[in-house]
């Protein structure tokens, strides 16, 4: 149903752009009739063919359409046919929220499916569940039937229940969408301010030695990590390459070129070859360093909610950002607001929010915290 819901609400707004167009530039061409009949044949042929298919698949492939892990965490289960079967306890692995390198290879370990099952012991249970809710597959965990942690749903896996925590925010259309307007937005820009990347460039490298781009580890969708790109803004031997330590309005680490390129973020502009690599989307939460601090807390422990913001891919620019969430994140209530942008963004996705966020970038693209 929410597939048919978001293609049908694509459709009234293909329609609204239509007759809005029409109204704009007083047209005579467009039939009422013509447009009543063609949108709502589209809307039934939606609704049935989105039926229909899922019938056929469901009847060809059964159970297998879905490409089903199971994971051991201290319970037994049996597997299911078609499922694949890891017992993470024997490699002393589970998603402890103080471990980032735990987290990220339990991401790697789940990204190529589409249905996690965890069968997990009691005390377990609530990391679980923020590790699935945190990441862009359908997860659930093997429970009691009194025991909830925020489930969306009930399931069923072999004679045992299950409690649904994620469903992965987009489908597969909508992921379709979203890499498609990734590709295209940073194509033309590489096309558009490649002498500037050109002039930037070689302002760095006759500024004094190092490496044109700075490389840092950030954690990705689904919690996993990637190395950033980024314009060298600091002294070589001064780069902070673990994030320890927020950038100050009156750095003493930054170069006379990355002060300028800072201001203007510029700086950002390299991140265009992440989203081109699959590693970043043009809109999303901003990637943070593993160092990331709020105030003297580590960004997981400043939020309870921060490990749900990765659902989705980060993003070179947010909702967070066009609100004017941006620079050092000196308090607990700097990283609070930011997430909870973040979490706005996940749960009200559409591909015209991500338009309208690329529109209101240019508007903050210089700001009085961009240092």
């Amino acid at each position: 149903m929410l597939a048919i819901r978001r293609s049908l609400g694509a459709l009234g707004a293909t329609a609204f752009v239509i007759i809005g167009m029409g109204f704009l530039f007083k047209s005579q061409e467009i039939s009422r009739l013509g447009l009543a009949v063609t949108f709502g044949a589209a809307a039934i042929f939606i609704i049935v063919s989105k039926v229909f298919l899922d019938a056929v698949v469901k009847r060809l492939l059964g159970d297998s359409v879905l490409a089903t892990i199971l994971i051991l965490d201290g319970l037994d289960a049996r597997p299911q046919p078609h499922a694949a079967v890891v017992d993470v306890a024997s490699q002393g692995l589970w998603p402890d929220l103080d471990r980032p390198d735990m987290i990220d290879a339990l991401s790697r370990l789940i990204a190529p499916f589409d249905r996690v099952i965890i069968a997990c012991r009691y005390d377990h249970r609530p990391a679980w569940a923020t590790f699935l809710k945190g990441h862009d597959v359908g997860g659930e965990i093997l429970l009691d039937r009194d025991l909830l942690h925020g489930a969306v749903t009930i399931g069923e896996y072999d004679d045992k229940d299950t409690i649904v925590l994620s469903r992965g925010p987009l489908n597969l259309v909508t992921r379709i969408q979203k890499r498609f307007l990734d590709l295209f937005v940073a194509l033309i820009a590489l096309v558009i301010f490649m002498p500037l990347l050109i002039v930037v460039a070689l302002a760095i490298r006759l500024e004094g030695p190092g490496p044109v781009f700075f490389r840092q580890l950030r954690v990705g969708q689904g919690n996993r990590q990637f190395r950033i790109f980024k314009f060298r803004s600091m002294h070589l031997e001064s780069s902070d390459s673990a994030g320890d330590r927020s950038t100050s309005r009156d750095d003493d680490r930054i170069t006379r070129v990355g002060r300028i390129i800072r201001r203007t973020s510029i700086d950002e502009l390299p991140q265009l070859i992440n989203v081109l690599r699959g590693e970043m989307s043009m809109v999303g939460p901003r990637p943070h360093a593993l160092g990331s601090t709020a105030g003297d807390e580590l960004f997981w422990h400043a939020s309870q909610q921060y490990w749900l913001r990765h659902a989705l891919k980060p993003g070179i620019t947010g909702l967070a950002q066009i609100r004017g969430y941006r620079g050092a994140t000196e308090r607990v209530e700097d990283i609070d607001r930011r997430v909870r942008c973040d979490l706005e963004y996940l749960s009200n996705w559409s591909l015209w929010n991500d338009i309208i966020i690329l529109l209101k970038t240019v508007r903050v693209v210089m700001h009085k915290n961009a240092y």
